[in-house]
């Protein structure tokens, strides 16, 4: 952990992930989400090594035991888990319900219900898990953004897909950013940086996706809108930093879901 990041993550702010004291699971979660808005919020960490990446260099056994964990976790509330291989594209999936269990998709980077008992998860390393809700409509939206999905648009399409599904405006939304790298441990070259601040940029610049996101949900009319103040990068003690191990390291699971009653 380096200076600068223990001091901002050692008092996170309310709005903010909290450690859970779970041996089995280590995760924090949105503590104020559920005592506001009755929802599960939260993103697994490092602890124990418990790497949920399907597509890493763990036993692959391994992995899918702490899946199993994972969803033991949260069976009660929420048996039934969606998540996707994920593309760094626009693609929100819509759940009507389902059985309990894991569902894998393929090609989705983001997942919306309206469905009570649903756990909607993203796979993270440094890319910002979004989370979306209309509390007083019932409805939720996970969403995975690196840099092409924050250049994309990810977020606009899923605003989009709630305002249709309730009929709401974007300004009854909620939005968290959540774990992810910050600004000053993420450089980017110059195309990248043009592409995301919509500027000629001549060399490489810091970015910070938190940052941005937070500027397109302004413009979209979202009615309030928090930030993580934790660092993937730089607080590698809590969390998996693909950029800040050389792309060697696991992956955390945001997830977010509407308990059953």
């Amino acid at each position: 952990m380096t200076k600068g990041a223990s001091t901002l993550a050692a008092t996170p702010p309310l709005l903010s992930e909290r450690p859970v004291d779970d041996a089995q699971v280590p995760r924090m979660e949105l503590r104020e989400w559920a005592e506001r808005f009755g929802l599960v919020a939260g993103v697994t960490t490092r602890g124990q090594g418990f790497n949920l990446g399907l597509s890493t260099a763990d036993d692959a056994g391994q992995v899918m035991a702490r899946w199993r964990a994972f969803r033991a976790a949260h069976g009660d509330r929420c048996p039934a888990v969606v998540l996707s291989h994920q593309v760094h594209g626009t693609r929100i999936a819509w759940h009507n319900g389902g059985a309990a269990g894991l569902l894998i998709l393929d090609g989705f980077d983001g997942h919306a219900t309206a469905a009570a008992g649903i756990l909607l998860a993203v796979t993270v390393a440094d890319c910002v898990p979004v989370y979306l809700a209309a509390p007083d409509a019932g409805v939720i939206a996970l969403v995975h953004a690196g840099w092409r999905g924050v250049a994309d648009g990810v977020l606009g399409h899923a605003v989009e897909t709630l305002v249709q599904a309730t009929s709401v405006g974007a300004a009854a939304l909620v939005m968290h950013c959540g774990v992810a790298i910050c600004g000053a441990c993420y450089e980017v070259g110059a195309d990248v940086a043009s592409r995301l601040t919509r500027t000629d940029q001549a060399r490489p610049a810091r970015v910070d996706l938190r940052q941005l996101l937070a500027q397109q949900a302004a413009a979209l009319g979202i009615g309030a809108v928090s930030l993580s103040p934790w660092c993937s990068a730089h607080d590698r003690s809590w969390f998996f930093s693909h950029r800040a191990s050389g792309g060697n390291d696991g992956r955390m699971v945001a997830y977010l879901g509407r308990p059953l009653a």
